[in-house]
């Protein structure tokens, strides 16, 4: 078998029919993902291949210094040819690792380039991939027309200005954009000069003075109104933990004045306040019908050095082992018995967790909505072949595979699309093998409206887009 042919990860007769014949042309709902508004607002091209390609994505930078590379020929000065030239002689180390399959899937689907990237193919790739971002259509929205990209869910800071959604909404882009509530930097009371910072912010936006926990609760509500009017229907909170201590109004307004006054609060405080707000941001969601995402677990920025030179999100994170279910339930369960549980999306990045979170979502299923709380496709570390396959068998064997809202990119660029295909051809595999094994039934119209709702059908009704 050829490497990376069209029957690619498919190992039966029903895999390779199933992908072919019901997954391979749907639809693709990237409900959750970094892309930057910007770009899509003014359908941005790209000078080169290095700048599309290696600029922002911190899978590639983290296997580039894995490689013995330096810094400079990574987020450093370095020339794009350069940078390029840097990549191409560290793909071939990739064997096992998923970037080898990403990056030449990227090259076939979006350049039409079958070759294997390396250093004696380097020279020919980048001219070929050159040549083809100059033509007209290889722009973001010619992108995401090429991928039958029909919602793109970006993640947006609530202190943020709106205006490039709604330059999108006003363009004749098919696609539709929306952004997602994050509003993480509200829980930094623990580091009050960015907390201050990011509240002077939030005055801005909200034109109002914050004096207040009151206050800071009526600005918070105005921004979710905005992001509502705008067309957002999720939330997102990237933790490393739920928080599980309960908080009164009395004890968030102490912390909050606490944090305003400069002084940095302790970690029992922080984590208070933290509850507070997410179960106020729960209700919020709640009241307007929004889906919240918890992305639950990593150790974010742990190289000191690394991170203060070059920021977050840069690739100095890994995988946490904080003990999660506990304070998940917790959570979950102030929520419930307050009758504000939103349609919730638990990701957890230690795969350790698979089954905890797996079978945690059947215990807060109240019948209103099916599938209402759901465990999340594999995310970050876990989104390859490996991590799918186990998220994928410990939501079958703990609940209903046919009610997932199935992959997302949770990428940076907008040559990560290929990621749905990745994940369609493995469930498919996942299926079709079993039915030719006789552990599913043969019944190609049953397994093939599984593999449709979970390519697309599921998430276009869950979210209601």
């Amino acid at each position: 078998m050829a490497y990376l042919d069209d029957d690619f990860l498919l190992h039966s007769p029903t895999a390779r029919a199933l992908f072919h014949d019901v997954a391979k042309d749907q639809p693709i709902f990237d409900y959750h993902c970094h892309l930057s508004p910007k770009e899509i607002a003014t359908n941005h091209r790209w000078e080169n291949l290095a700048d599309l390609w290696l600029g922002g994505d911190h899978y590639k930078w983290r296997i580039l210094r894995a490689n013995g590379i330096d810094e400079a020929y990574i987020t450093g000065n370095a020339s794009p040819r350069e940078k390029f030239q840097a990549w191409a002689e560290t793909v071939p180390y990739t064997l096992r690792n998923p970037i080898h399959h990403w990056t030449h899937l990227e090259l076939r689907r979006y350049f039409g380039i079958t070759t294997l990237l390396s250093p004696d193919s380097a020279d020919a790739i980048w001219e070929e991939a050159n040549s083809r971002l100059a033509e007209p259509e290889f722009c973001v929205h010619g992108i995401l027309g090429k991928f039958r990209v029909e919602m793109v869910g970006t993640t947006d800071d609530p202190a943020d200005p709106l205006s490039h959604h709604e330059a999108i909404a006003a363009s004749p882009l098919a696609t539709r954009v929306f952004p997602t509530f994050r509003p993480d930097k509200v829980f930094a009371v623990d580091n009050p000069k960015a907390f201050n910072a990011w509240i002077e912010k939030l005055e801005d936006i909200t034109d109002s003075s914050i004096h207040h926990v009151s206050d800071l609760l009526k600005a918070l509500q105005q921004r979710h109104d905005a992001f509502h009017a705008a067309g957002c229907r999720l939330s997102d909170h990237g933790l490393d933990r739920c928080p599980a201590l309960e908080c009164d109004d009395a004890d968030a307004s102490l912390i909050f004045d606490k944090a305003r006054r400069g002084l940095a609060v302790t970690p029992k405080e922080k984590e208070k306040f933290c509850f507070f707000l997410m179960v106020f941001f729960g209700q919020q969601d709640a009241a307007k019908g929004w889906t919240k995402q918890l992305h639950l677990g990593p150790f974010r920025n742990v190289n000191p050095r690394m991170s203060a030179l070059l920021g977050p999100d840069s690739g100095f994170d890994t995988i946490g082992d904080e003990r999660q279910g506990a304070a998940l339930v917790t959570y979950l369960g102030a929520l419930a018995e307050r009758g504000s549980l939103p349609q919730i999306i638990l990701y957890n990045i230690n795969p350790r967790d698979n089954y905890l979170f797996a079978a945690m979502t059947g215990a807060f299923q109240d019948g209103s909505v099916p599938g209402k709380i759901q465990f999340g496709s594999g995310w970050w570390f876990l989104d390859q072949k490996d991590g799918m396959e186990l998220q994928l068998n410990a939501l079958s064997s703990t609940g209903l595979l046919s009610r997932f809202v199935g992959m997302l990119t949770d990428s940076r660029s907008f040559l990560s699309f290929p990621r749905h295909e990745y994940f369609r051809r493995i469930l498919c595999n996942l299926i079709g093998s079993e039915a030719d094994r006789g552990e599913l039934p043969d019944d190609f119209a049953a397994l093939s409206k599984l593999v449709a709702d979970v390519c697309a059908g599921n998430a276009s009704r869950y979210f209601g887009f």
